[in-house]
């Protein structure tokens, strides 16, 4: 299943609502008025626009996500290293390291990571 696309904008409601599931929608629009400073149509239209995208359900007033945070990051992730980086995972690694810097305690996670991969437990 291929992850819908989801905007800078969209992916900070998308936080509140993962935060929060299910909630009303009238209380998410309070949320967002709170924690964005939205109006209460520009909640609305994000809500029709990713339930058109299938990002999540609002059925009889109550707001569920149909994709998870985890599944957004990855895809958005995918989309850079593609874009950017042409497809390449060490290219995009070296461009994140070369500008910050990991501790001891980082790379071993890294690391523990990569020894996963290579016994083909791809899953943490």
């Amino acid at each position: 299943m291929e992850i819908p696309k989801v905007f800078e904008s969209e992916y900070r409601f998308c936080l509140i609502l993962w935060e929060n599931e299910p909630i009303k929608s009238s209380e998410l629009v309070k949320l967002c008025q709170q924690k964005l400073g939205w109006k209460p149509t520009t909640t609305y239209t994000v809500l029709r626009r990713l339930g058109e995208r299938g990002v999540l359900k609002n059925e009889n007033t109550v707001v569920r996500s149909l994709v998870s945070k985890d599944q957004v990051q990855t895809a958005q992730i995918d989309e850079m290293v593609e874009k950017t980086f042409e497809g390449s995972l060490p290219a995009f690694v070296a461009a994140f390291t070369r500008s910050r810097s990991l501790s001891p305690a980082q790379l071993d996670e890294v690391q523990a990571m990569i020894d996963r991969f290579r016994k083909g437990e791809n899953h943490d």
